[in-house]
């Protein structure tokens, strides 16, 4: 903000770099969890392996998560001061 930022772009960024993780992490573990159904199923009460509305569950409630996760800070970046970030530097 120092260099001209508007709030709102540093907000943004945040969010972006941080769910951009957050989605590539997501994007893996589905990847891994799928591979290792067959594994676990047999651990698994009551439930299938593959259980479609486990997985969109969990996923929703991960990038729940991580929004919550970068929105705090980012909100938080948004209301400094630029002079006193300045001035710390």
């Amino acid at each position: 903000m120092a260099l001209g930022a508007e709030p709102r772009n540093v907000l943004w960024m945040i969010l972006a770099r941080g769910l951009s993780l957050a989605v590539a992490g997501l994007a893996l573990g589905l990847v891994g969890s799928f591979a290792l159904t067959r594994l676990l199923g047999s651990m698994l009460y009551r439930v299938r392996p593959a259980d479609p509305a486990t997985f969109i569950a969990v996923t929703f409630a991960l990038l729940a998560v991580a929004l919550a996760a970068c929105w705090i800070p980012g909100r938080r970046a948004m209301r400094v001061d630029p002079m006193v970030a300045l001035r710390y530097e």
